[in-house]
């Protein structure tokens, strides 16, 4: 069964199962980023576009020596996610990224959808302090 592929300028922050064929139109530094498990994670963010537009593509470990400049990607089961506001690509633990043989001639760089910020949703993180998880209040508080 075919999957569908989906055009660059079709992604929103929603995505996900994303099928789509993108050209590395560059790669940035490599930087580490510190885990919240202790250690560090390597990251470089990559521009990838296809005849409709462009994004920013998050490359982490691994993947970051799979990918060089001008490759024809295979993106199977990516997701878009938001990164202060703007749109990544990602290719996680159940997705995969592979060189394809087909190709892509032209690149649209006019519309760049990493470039459009969007209202983040706010997150709410557990607190040791209550264990109530009640995001963050604690429970001595009066309301």
């Amino acid at each position: 069964m075919e999957e569908e592929i989906t055009k660059i300028k079709e992604l929103t922050p929603q995505h996900k199962k994303v099928n789509l064929l993108a050209k590395v139109v560059s790669i940035g530094e490599e930087k580490e980023i510190p885990s919240k498990y202790g250690g560090s994670r390597r990251l470089a963010e990559a521009v990838v576009g296809d005849d409709s537009g462009t994004i920013i593509m998050s490359l982490w470990q691994d993947q970051i020596d799979t990918v060089s400049d001008d490759d024809i990607l295979s993106i199977t089961n990516g997701y878009v996610s938001l990164v202060r506001g703007h749109m990544r690509l990602n290719v996680g633990k159940y997705g995969t990224i592979s060189k394809s043989e087909e190709s892509i001639d032209e690149i649209s760089d006019e519309l760049n959808m990493s470039d459009k910020e969007y209202e983040q949703e706010q997150r709410y993180r557990y607190s040791r302090e209550s264990r109530s998880g009640s995001y963050g209040r604690s429970r001595d508080r009066r309301y």
